[in-house]
């Protein structure tokens, strides 16, 4: 795995999930050779929906006054609760090749929240997944 300003590269779980109509991924990086999957990788997979929208989506979710670290930690429980209880998961690949592009945010938590250090988000692409499975989906409500 790689990262440098051309964005980031890896080779790992990744939960492919809906929420709120748009198609979003979840992946994990190691940041040293201990593999503990510190860092979560949440981006878009829906094509011309931007990494924007999911901050949009936490803003609109929680309370008005949420800082940054608030708002990373609602990302991240959206997403561990598609791998775990699988609400909304398309697809759950045990070794998918992805790529977060350059951009997006980056947020270290003041403690581990669940398993991870850190939130990236951004655009990502995962390699293998149909123009179905990534295709905008109907939302029962929006944000």
């Amino acid at each position: 795995m790689s990262s440098n300003d051309e964005g980031l590269t890896g080779s790992s779980r990744v939960t492919v999930f809906a929420m709120f109509g748009t198609v979003f991924g979840y992946a994990t990086h190691h940041l040293d050779e201990r593999r503990i999957g510190d860092v979560a990788v949440v981006g878009p997979l829906t094509p011309g929906v931007e990494w924007g929208r999911l901050w949009q989506m936490a803003r609109n979710c929680e309370r008005t006054t949420a800082g940054e670290k608030e708002l990373a930690r609602w990302v991240l429980a959206q997403a561990t609760r598609a791998f775990v209880c699988g609400s909304d998961r398309i697809a759950q690949l045990q070794k998918g090749e992805w790529k977060l592009k350059p951009g997006g945010r980056h947020v270290r938590f003041d403690t581990t929240y669940a398993n991870r250090d850190q939130l990236w988000t951004g655009n990502l692409t995962v390699e293998g997944l149909t123009p179905d499975q990534v295709a905008e989906r109907p939302a029962f409500y929006s944000v």
